[in-house]
C-alpha cells in the first residue's frame, strides 16, 4: 500500500513540475525586458522554426537554406537569406523587437542568451504561435562583408588616462549575475532609471565615427563606447551621483518626454534626398526608462548638417536632453572606479 502511494506521489510530482517550470518561464518572458546591449553587434544563424502549441518543428535550415541576422550598433540590421542581403532599421522596446521579415513586422524575444536567440510571432492567417530559433555565430562564420572603412575591432577599457587591454569585450569583463529591475529598485528603494543614447550626426570627415554609445545605469554608472575609423573601440567608465541622474530624469519627465512620438522621420522630398547624400546621416536613438515608464525615440536625421539645415521636425527640447547626456559622458569623472 505504501509503495502504491509513493508511486502516485512521484507521478503527480513529475506532472506538476513541468507545469510550474513553464509558468515560471512565462512569467519571466512577460515581465523581464531585454537590454539593447545584449543585441548590439551580434550575428545569428537561423536553425529551425517551431509551432509552440504542438511543439512541432515545421522547418529546418538545411543545406539549401541560409538565413543570417546581424544587429549593428547603429540600429541598422543586415539580413542574409540565400545569397540576398537586405538592410533596415531595428528597435527594441521591452521584449518587442521591431524587425521586418517577410510579412512579420515585429517579434517578441522569447529567449536571449549568449548563444541562443528565439524570436516569437503570430501570423494573421494561421493559428497558434511560432518561433524562429537562431544560434550565435562569430564574424568568420557569417556571410556579412566588413565595410572598407571598418577596422578590426580592438577591445579597450579606458578609465581616466589609464588604458588597459583585455581579451574579453568590456561587457564580459568581471561580469556578475544581472539583477532584475524590480530587485534593483527594491534594493535601492529608489526609482529605476536607465538611459541609452546611440548614433546621431553624419558619417564623414578626416576620422569618421563608427560607434558612439552612452549608457547610464540606475546606480549612476556611466559607460561610453567610442570607435572611429582610425581608432579601436574605447570604453570609458565612471560613476555619476545617483541624485544627479534622478534629478535629470525628473526634469526630462517634466518636459513631456514620455508623451513624444516614437519616430521622427522625413516629411519632405528634400529630407529624403538628404538621406542618400554624403556625408551620410546616422539615425539617433534615445531610450529612457523612469520607474515603470519607458520611451524609445528614433530621429532619422538628427541636428543640422554642414549647411546648417535641419531636415527633420522634432521637439527642440530633445536637443537639450541629448546635450545634457553628452555633457555627463564627456566631463571629467568625479570618481574613477578602481583608483
Amino acid at each position: 500500500m505504501k509503495g502504491k502511494l509513493l508511486l502516485h506521489f512521484l507521478l503527480a510530482f513529475l506532472f506538476i513540475l513541468p507545469v510550474q517550470l513553464f509558468a515560471q518561464k512565462d512569467q519571466v518572458y512577460e515581465f523581464t525586458p531585454i537590454e539593447e546591449a545584449q543585441l548590439l553587434e551580434t550575428k545569428w544563424k537561423y536553425t529551425f522554426a517551431l509551432h509552440v502549441e504542438s511543439n512541432t518543428i515545421i522547418h529546418k535550415a538545411e543545406n539549401f537554406y541560409d538565413y543570417f541576422l546581424y544587429f549593428k550598433f547603429n540600429h541598422f540590421y543586415q539580413e542574409f537569406v540565400n545569397g540576398k542581403v537586405k538592410e533596415g532599421l531595428w528597435t527594441l522596446e521591452g521584449r518587442t523587437l521591431d524587425y521586418s521579415f517577410k510579412n512579420i513586422k515585429s517579434f517578441e524575444v522569447a529567449e536571449l542568451t549568449k548563444n541562443l536567440l528565439v524570436l516569437e510571432f503570430n501570423q494573421p492567417n494561421a493559428k497558434g504561435t511560432y518561433q524562429y530559433h537562431f544560434v550565435r555565430v562569430e564574424t568568420s562564420e557569417a556571410p556579412f562583408v566588413r565595410a572598407w572603412n571598418e577596422l578590426p575591432e580592438v577591445k579597450v577599457e579606458a578609465e581616466g588616462k589609464n588604458i588597459r587591454k583585455y581579451d574579453q569585450p568590456w561587457w564580459a569583463f568581471g561580469k556578475k549575475k544581472k539583477k532584475s529591475k524590480s530587485e534593483e529598485a527594491v534594493e535601492e528603494n529608489q526609482p529605476y532609471i536607465n538611459i541609452e543614447l546611440i548614433g546621431g550626426g553624419y558619417y564623414g570627415g578626416i576620422d569618421p565615427v563608427l560607434k558612439d554609445f552612452i549608457h547610464v545605469k540606475s546606480d549612476g554608472r556611466l559607460i561610453k563606447e567610442f570607435k572611429s575609423q582610425h581608432q579601436g573601440l574605447i570604453v570609458t567608465k565612471k560613476d555619476l551621483p545617483r541624485e544627479e541622474v534622478l534629478k535629470f530624469v525628473e526634469w526630462v519627465n517634466s518636459k513631456g518626454f514620455f508623451e513624444f512620438e516614437r519616430m521622427y522621420d522625413c516629411q519632405s522630398e528634400i529630407c529624403q534626398k538628404r538621406k542618400r547624400m554624403k556625408p551620410s546621416p546616422i539615425p539617433l536613438r534615445l531610450a529612457i526608462t523612469y520607474e515603470n515608464r519607458r520611451k524609445v525615440i528614433t530621429i532619422s536625421i538628427w541636428g543640422m548638417d554642414e549647411n546648417n539645415v535641419r531636415y527633420v521636425d522634432y521637439p527642440p527640447i530633445l536637443d537639450e536632453i541629448i546635450d545634457e547626456i553628452q555633457k555627463m559622458a564627456h566631463r571629467p569623472a568625479e570618481k574613477i572606479v578602481g583608483k
